[in-house]
Formats: C-alpha cells, sequence, structure tokens
C-alpha cells in the first residue's frame, strides 16, 4: 500500500516555533518529526511514499531526497522511494490528492506531515480491507472531546453523523475523535478536479457519514498533532519518555478493567436511564491518572437488565455516551466498554428469552476481559481488574489478572484479592502511583 503525506501547510498556530522550518522539519528527539514518519512507515513495510509540499518545501526535499540515501542525523539509509508534489498555491488539506490521483490506483494509506504515531498500521489495514469502505478513519478517545469534533458509529463501526466543532452536538456523547490517519479509496478522488482550496474532512470524507462507506478503526494507540507549541512540548515528551512507542499494539499492554456500578458511579440498584448515573467522587480523577500513566482504561460490566428486558442496548448506550461526557469534562477517557447483556435466571416480565442464556462473558467468567486482551494485545498477568465485589474478583483470577477489591468495611471480605481499597481514587494512588494519595 503507498502512503501519502501532506506537508504543504504553513502551521500558523506553532509558526513561533518552526519560522525557518516547515512544520513537518521540527526535530523530535534531534530528527525531524517527519523522519519518524517515514522510519514508522519503512518498518511496517510501506516503502512508497508520495509527499506533498508547499511552504519552505526544498527544506524537506533536500533532506530527503528520493528516499534511496541516508538520514543527516543518525547516517541509517531511509529505504524507502519518496516522490513528490509541489504546491504552487495552497491547496488545502486534500486538493494535491485530486492533483496526483493517476499515481494512486489502489487503495492508499494518507496521513500529515506533523503528527507524530506510533501504530500497528498492519492492523488498520486489515480492518479497512474487511470492512469494504471508501474510507476508514482512525480514531480515538481523548481528554478533550467537547471541543474536538465527534465520530459516531455504529456496532459495525460504519460512521453514521460526523460531527465538526461548529455542529450541535447531543447532550452526551461517545469519546471517539478523528485522529488524523486515514485509508482511502481513489474512487474518492473520480470527477472534476476542484478549485482552489479542498477540505478533507468537510467537503470528502463528512458526506459519507449515513451512507455506509466511511467507517472508523478504534484504537487507543498513540496519535498526537503538533499544533501548538504545548502539544509539541508534550509530543518530545512522550517520544523520549518511550510512552507513545509503548501504545503500539504490536507490543504488550497493561490494563485496569474496571466494574461500572460501585466503582465509577454510584450504585443505586439497576441502574435504567442516564439521569440516575453519578460519578462516584475522585473516580474521573482516578482514570485521568490511569490514562496518564499509560495503562488502558476498559471498563468490564455485567448489565441483566438487557436480558430482563428492563433497558435496551439503546438506552444503555445513553447511559454510557452520559458517562465518557462527564469523563471527558474532567479530562478523563476510557479506552473501551465492554458490557454482558446475559442473564440466565427466568420468569421476569418482558425478558428476551434469546439472552437468557449460561454464557462465557457474564462476570465471573472472564469472556470480557479476555476478548479485550485479544483486541488490544493485553498482558493479563500484568493487568488488574478493580471492582466492589466478588463477581469481579473472580472474574479476574480467572483471566489471570491482579484483583483489587473496593470496600469501606473496616474488616473487608476474604475473596482472595490482591489488594483491597476504599475507592477507586485510592487504588490508583496506592498501587499504581506508590501514593498513599493521589
Amino acid at each position: 500500500m503507498k502512503a501519502v503525506i501532506m506537508s504543504g501547510g504553513r502551521g500558523t498556530r506553532i509558526a513561533a516555533l518552526s519560522k525557518d522550518l516547515p512544520k513537518p522539519m521540527l526535530p523530535i528527539d534531534g530528527r525531524p518529526i517527519l523522519e519518524w514518519e517515514l522510519e514508522s512507515l519503512r518498518e511496517q513495510g510501506f516503502t512508497e511514499v508520495l509527499i506533498t509540499v508547499g511552504y519552505l518545501a526544498p527544506a524537506i526535499m533536500d533532506y530527503f531526497g528520493d528516499g534511496s540515501g541516508c538520514s543527516p542525523q543518525t547516517g541509517k539509509p531511509f529505504g524507502i522511494h519518496i516522490e513528490y508534489f509541489v504546491e504552487t498555491e495552497p491547496l488545502g488539506n486534500a486538493g494535491a490528492l485530486f492533483r496526483i490521483r493517476d499515481k494512486l490506483d489502489k487503495d492508499f494509506l494518507l496521513l500529515n506531515g506533523d503528527v507524530m504515531f506510533d501504530i500497528d498500521l498492519r492492523r488498520f489495514a486489515a480492518f479497512h480491507k474487511a470492512h469494504c469502505g471508501l474510507a476508514t478513519l482512525f480514531t480515538h478517545p481523548n481528554g478533550h472531546p467537547y471541543d474536538s469534533g465527534l465520530i459516531i458509529a455504529d456496532g459495525d463501526q460504519r460512521v453514521t453523523q460526523w460531527l465538526t466543532k461548529e455542529d450541535a452536538r447531543p447532550q452526551y456523547y461517545h469519546n471517539r475523535v478523528n485522529a488524523g490517519l486515514h485509508i482511502l479509496n481513489p474512487e474518492l478522488l473520480q470527477g472534476e478536479i476542484p478549485v482552489g482550496k479542498v477540505d478533507l474532512d468537510r467537503q470528502i470524507l463528512k458526506p459519507l457519514a449515513g451512507t455506509g462507506k466511511l467507517v472508523c478503526y478504534d484504537s487507543p494507540e498513540y496519535v498526537k498533532d503538533m499544533g501548538t507549541p504545548e502539544r509539541y512540548a508534550a509530543v518530545c515528551a512522550d517520544v523520549h519518555s518511550g510512552r507513545a512507542a509503548a501504545r503500539n499494539l504490536c507490543r504488550k499492554q497493561k490494563a485496569v478493567f474496571l466494574d461500572r456500578d460501585g466503582t465509577i458511579n454510584r450504585y443505586v440498584g439497576f441502574l435504567r436511564e442516564p439521569d440516575a448515573f453519578e460519578l462516584l467522587p475522585g473516580s474521573a480523577q482516578a482514570i485521568r491518572k490511569i490514562n496518564e500513566l499509560g495503562w488502558l482504561a476498559i471498563v468490564v460490566t455485567n448489565q441483566p437488565v438487557i436480558a430482563r428486558g428492563e433497558v435496551t442496548e439503546a438506552q444503555l448506550e445513553a447511559i454510557h455516551c452520559k458517562m465518557e461526557t462527564l469523563l471527558g469534562k474532567e479530562g478523563a477517557w476510557l479506552d473501551a466498554i465492554y458490557y454482558c447483556p446475559h442473564h440466565p435466571d427466568k420468569g421476569f416480565p418482558g425478558e428476551r428469552a434469546e439472552l437468557k442464556i449460561h454464557c462465557s462473558c457474564r462476570k465471573p467468567a472472564p469472556g470480557m476481559l479476555m476478548e479485550a486482551a485479544r483486541r488490544f494485545n493485553i498482558d493479563l498477568a500484568s493487568s488488574w481488574i478493580v471492582g466492589d465485589g466478588s463477581r469481579d474478583i473472580q472474574a479476574g483470577k480467572n483471566a489471570g489478572c491482579k484483583t483489587a477489591l473496593l470496600c469501606a468495611d473496616v474488616v473487608p471480605p476474604k475473596l482472595e484479592q490482591d489488594w483491597t481499597a476504599t475507592s477507586l481514587y485510592n487504588f490508583v494512588g496506592q498501587v499504581l502511583c506508590g501514593k498513599k494519595e493521589l
């Protein structure tokens, strides 16, 4: 698969750092961000690259040449073949694609030259191929979904709505944002070549929402733009510390599996509507710290109210949207939510017969944890499950996780848990941070 890197913009928001350099040439640990991108592409088999350039184009072209030479910084071969398209006038972030479409006869990877990423591109490409869309977005949660564009998708990951910053959004929503990496089918570039600037998101991709031709690939892997000096500094720190590389799903991940009721939110019995959902004190701060430390935060919750016919999947979705929205307002996010809709006991009015089964996902069974481990390449032995009941502890043990029981009792029950804490906040402080308090 060919890769196209858009590197023609001026980068006005970060101009103070790049007056004499195009933004893709800003250094990360001594090497241009674009060199990091090209290295990642080469290591994963993407050796045909087309770079669109504009502002201070010679700085890029002279440094990389046609890719047959060596890095001026490391002396190592680039090991790729590079072609260039020079924008003689600003074409937006997609106008150049129409000018190079004769070179794009197959699905291609599209990314920006000012984005630091460390992801398993093979997984991304395989997902795109399996879903047969015209375009696949790389999406992830972030710590500020309230001022980001939101991607809303159905159960098959088909995008149903694309809400830009200026669009009205629902009161509660899933924390899923476009990370700026794409795999596109060249069919999108057919027709007349647009005049002037073309906006990729608003003019090409957003109109596909609701057609079934736009899909999203959710992943917790590291993707971060450098649009501001603050974000640039954060990227430099993440790369230097190894945090960026650690999130690549080709490497083993560690997770904190979280029960929902009584762990993240107040326990009110069977939760049936969003109005009754209330975060526990400190839970958002605890999850934000889990995010900051590089652990995956994954909810695993039994929801027998589905099988009992008391709550629909859509109603449960609304509850979870509220949870993600409230967490997002505190700078925290969940990497995934798993729920078991089954309940084996019969005799409830309105129950759904097809869900009244013994399953492998209802805690204490480990099914939800095992599925997450497969999806995210999680090392279960290095991971934790945190919950307030025996089912949580036993599910963790059945999956091979370390276990933490939340209990305010002076003498907690002996469930053979590995740790006991009074709250999620205290667990994170004591175990993950090694402190008495966060």
